[in-house]
């Protein structure tokens, strides 16, 4: 088990706001995203030959943007339950091993976009998300035990997640794990 790393770990003062609990993790997203360039991003993903299933481009954005307020909400309730001063000893351990997991898994989830459209790099994103998965999972059962809605929100992330992946490397495979200048070829 990771333990609680204070040096890594969001201020505790982040996640007992509940507004910025939520908006931190839009706020970021929304950066991330527009640091790649959306039209940029957008030409590349329509230039590459996709899996079957794949959405059109403008849904990306709003399924994001729920998922980010999801998940800080999801920490703001699991912290400001796991820290209250009639919480355990063990409770407030495993809050806070939890807040770092949280962290983690926020800089794991802000990486992928740059890998996969910044630097054009489909395998380190694959894995990148791969391991974001894990991180998500073992995140929703440490917090599970601290507040369960908070680990219920963290549901519809993971199977966003799930999906994510399966866009990544099917991506990544049909493309033959290149996206050299983006001149992939659209698929039929």
């Amino acid at each position: 088990m990771t333990t609680y790393i204070p040096h890594i770990t969001l201020p505790n003062s982040v996640f007992e706001n509940p507004a910025a609990s939520i908006l931190l993790p839009i706020a970021l997203g929304t950066a991330v995203g527009f640091s790649t360039r959306p039209s940029d991003t957008q030409a590349t993903y329509l230039a590459l030959r996709q899996p079957p299933l794949r959405p059109p481009p403008w849904v990306f954005g709003p399924v994001w943007t729920a998922l980010y307020g999801l998940m800080g909400y999801a920490s703001h309730r699991a912290v400001s339950a796991g820290l209250s001063p009639m919480a355990s000893p063990a409770t407030v351990a495993t809050t806070k091993h939890g807040a770092t997991l949280y962290t983690l898994q926020l800089g794991l989830n802000l990486a992928w976009m740059p890998l996969f459209f910044g630097i054009r790099r489909p395998i380190e994103a694959t894995i990148d998300i791969i391991a974001l998965i894990g991180v998500n999972g073992y995140l929703t059962y440490v917090w599970s035990g601290v507040d369960e809605v908070s680990a219920w929100c963290f549901a519809p992330y993971l199977a966003w997640l799930g999906f994510a992946t399966y866009l990544s490397a099917g991506v990544g495979y049909l493309n033959n794990w290149t996206m050299k200048g983006g001149d992939a070829k659209k698929t039929e």
